[in-house]
């Protein structure tokens, strides 16, 4: 029996699996084999349940026949999230679960399919006032909703966490095709935390189906930009920022890759996007103002800036956001830095989830990050680190042409993202080209094969989580890139693999994810 004889035959009732919901072409096997950074295996099968009872259904019949199931959302995981580690296995993309199942006004939630974007639920909950208390990562155009609470992610809304603290209750399909809700659909946590539980496991318990999320109401923004001469000056000022709970979103880069941002840039929908957004909040007067503003800045406000930094406040009352933004720009000042033009941070606020054109480099170079988080305290030391291992590696980058930049964003109170980011000159793959956008690859240079520069990339980043875990630093995208294990007490390593025999007996759920 072939494995798409095994999927139809076995769905609910007896009836079959639309045509349009299993691939096994040669060209969707070799797309769904990739993820940002690596290969992997091809699957048997890509299997594309339009409901969730598909989900389930098929779920249950391949388990039952010992063939492995590797979840996957919008694809942007660079950690080897759905490159399975055994060959008989099928992928399970969600993509068609993309339905909005409820909203609740009253009890502010939105209930979820997990193949819904971050982009498409904003757009539904925004004309309506509404968001979600944690709202997605930059790749939010692809990146789904059951996705991150699947892998975690951090970005819009990073003052209040990452986007696994937006959930209330998760419906998961389990191993056998079971479907459990973790929780209460209001509240959290009921007794022991079982949304958590499932929370950020990657794949390992279950396949995410549906997720209830919180919502709180749009506000006001102000914005902020500041350039320092120092890392350990922009640090103290995120640091400083986080703490006073001031910012909704605190993010800075390194001068590379803020130079790198700025050549990828275009003036002229930056613009339309300022207005799109100042229109939307009834004040169309305003966003010409800013578009115009942006225009006249041009590219080249943050020429010959080391670092820069950038702030967003958010608060019911606009009054109230600019003065969180005032003292936002006290502390800057206290840490050795200064005000530049606000562009980006109203960009990037304009129009959050951009295509994902920056998966690869403004010449089509290849793109991927590492990172860490660590506590205020040890920010200093990790960036020192980072940098000590570039230096100990820098004529083989030179001559390799490996270039590295970082991004840093406040997370909490106690915690801040140091995520370098590698560009290097290499061959895209099928998921590359899928998807950039058609009109934006075209106008790539591109590169050949080249597993040595490749190979030194890969060298760097496995030095850079070792030196991260010597500080403390915790992951998110662990899947099959971080180190878990290392990073637990072995009593609660052992409570995992319990959990993990209890509801996964036959390892067939995601294997190897997590180190389980």
């Amino acid at each position: 029996m072939t494995t798409a004889t095994l999927v139809r035959d076995s769905l609910q009732g007896g009836s079959t699996v639309p045509p349009e919901t299993l691939l096994t072409d040669a060209a969707s096997l070799s797309l769904f084999a990739h993820d940002v950074y690596a290969a992997g295996p091809q699957p048997l099968a890509v299997f594309r349940p339009q409901t969730v009872e598909q989900l389930a259904a098929g779920i249950a019949a391949a388990t039952a026949q010992g063939i492995a199931i590797v979840p996957r959302g919008g694809g942007m995981s660079y950690t080897g999230g759905y490159l399975s580690s055994t060959p008989r296995f099928i992928l399970v993309d969600t993509g068609g679960l993309d339905r909005i199942v409820a909203l609740n006004e009253a009890d502010m939630t939105v209930t979820v399919e997990a193949g819904v974007t971050w982009d498409a639920l904003r757009r539904f909950l925004q004309p309506k006032g509404y968001r979600v208390r944690c709202w997605g990562t930059l790749s939010g155009i692809n990146a789904t909703v059951g996705g991150g609470m699947s892998q975690n992610g951090v970005f819009w809304g990073a003052g209040n966490g990452t986007v696994v603290d937006s959930a209330l209750s998760l419906d998961v399909v389990l191993a056998d095709g079971r479907i459990v809700a973790t929780g209460s659909d209001f509240f959290r946590p009921y007794g022991p935390d079982i949304t958590g539980l499932f929370a950020a496991d990657c794949g390992a318990f279950g396949v995410k189906a549906r997720a209830t999320l919180r919502l709180v109401k749009e506000g006001r923004c102000a914005y902020g930009s500041y350039a320092f001469d120092s890392a350990a000056q922009i640090l103290t000022a995120m640091a400083g920022i986080a703490r006073e709970g001031l910012a909704a979103e605190n993010f800075g880069f390194d001068p590379f890759l803020q130079s790198q941002r700025m050549k990828r840039e275009s003036l002229t929908s930056d613009a339309k996007s300022l207005v799109t957004m100042m229109k939307a909040q009834g004040s169309l007067l305003k966003g010409l103002k800013e578009g115009a503003k942006v225009a006249l800045a041009g590219r080249g406000f943050l020429d010959g800036v080391p670092f820069s930094l950038h702030c967003i406040a958010e608060r019911r009352r606009e009054a109230e956001a600019e003065a969180d933004m005032a003292e936002i720009g006290r502390i800057v000042e206290s840490a050795g830095g200064k005000a530049v033009e606000n562009s980006i941070p109203k960009i990037l606020r304009a129009n959050p989830f951009p295509p994902v054109n920056s998966m690869v480099g403004p010449n089509g170079e290849r793109w991927v990050p590492v990172h860490g988080f660590l506590p205020h305290s040890q920010l200093v030391a990790g960036w020192d680190t980072v940098q000590a291992i570039y230096a100990a590696h820098a004529d083989a980058m030179a001559r390799l042409g490996v270039e590295a930049g970082a991004m840093l964003a406040a997370v909490s109170p106690q915690a801040c993202l140091i995520e370098p980011v590698f560009f290097w000159p290499e061959a895209l793959n099928p998921l590359h080209r899928h998807a950039v956008e058609a009109g934006h690859l075209a106008k790539l240079k591109g590169f050949a094969p080249n597993p040595e520069a490749s190979g030194l990339v890969h060298q760097l980043r496995a030095e850079i989580i070792a030196a991260f875990q010597r500080l403390g630093a915790i992951h998110l995208q662990i899947a099959r890139t971080y180190p878990l294990k290392a990073s637990h007490d072995p009593a609660i390593w052992a409570l995992l693999t319990a959990m993990k025999r209890q509801l996964d007996p036959k390892n067939l759920m995601n294997p190897g994810s997590l180190g389980l």
